[in-house]
């Protein structure tokens, strides 16, 4: 049995398989600081090349928040984040693992999403320190323009 493009040779799923980014998908980075998980913005770029910024122009299929614990309103940078965002899209929240500097209660994750108009429809292990949730936009939200 051979592997996908997006497999390891042993068959086991990659990050960017994991987070359901193909190439020629446009990823977003917000939030970005020298403690986000390398390998997993490397496994990122080497599936779709640059991670544009939140400065972009384009059209976007997903976004990629790294957020802790003190780094200003969640429920504000949620809807930053879908400004760009691709109808279809996905909000891919990172937070510190529990017991990690910065980490984040799910109930703070689960109201800002909610009041943003998102819902969570998985949790995933994101790295050595980091937790990723899965946000989609809530079927009949208008959660932006």
């Amino acid at each position: 049995m051979s592997a996908t493009a997006g497999q390891a040779a042993d068959g086991v799923r990659s990050l960017a398989d994991r987070f359901g980014i193909e190439p020629g998908m446009v990823v977003m980075e917000m939030g970005y600081d020298d403690d986000v998980d390398q390998d997993l913005r490397d496994a990122l770029t080497d599936r779709v090349g640059e991670l544009v910024d939140e400065d972009t122009d384009e059209v976007v299929d997903s976004v990629l928040v790294w957020y802790r614990d003190g780094d200003g309103d969640l429920f504000e940078l949620l809807v930053d984040a879908l400004g760009p965002l691709a109808d279809n899209g996905v909000v891919w929240l990172l937070t510190p693992k529990a017991g990690r500097e910065g980490h984040v209660e799910p109930s703070e994750v689960a109201e800002s999403a909610q009041t943003a108009g998102l819902q969570q429809t998985s949790t995933i292990n994101a790295g050595r320190d980091w937790s990723g949730a899965r946000l989609v936009l809530r079927r009949g939200s208008k959660g932006r323009k």
